[in-house]
């Protein structure tokens, strides 16, 4: 979460958005924001995505494990090879 404030903090910053600015755009106080940006987990979830619609980054979310290389072989594990014994179908139960 400290990473992801930093990050925001930062994309603020490039856009030259004030912190008062920033926060009522977000329409959070000045100390929400404040928190945001040093990755208080107390801070929604939905806080962090204003943030990112705020700075225009919200369409980065679409790139969110897009590409689940782990997932995709625990998956592949699973389905492996076909299970020995008994008959019937092999498929997946």
């Amino acid at each position: 979460m400290a990473a992801l404030g930093e990050r925001l903090r930062i994309a603020r910053l490039r856009r030259k958005l004030t912190s008062v600015l920033f926060a009522e755009r977000m329409g959070v106080s000045r100390d929400t924001l404040y928190r945001l940006e040093r990755g208080d987990p107390g801070i929604s979830l939905g806080t962090y995505l204003r943030a990112l619609r705020v700075l225009g980054l919200d369409q980065d979310l679409d790139l969110l494990a897009k590409d689940d290389v782990l997932g995709r072989r625990l998956q592949d594990e699973r389905l492996g090879s076909p299970r020995r014994g008994g008959g019937g179908d092999h498929g997946p139960r």
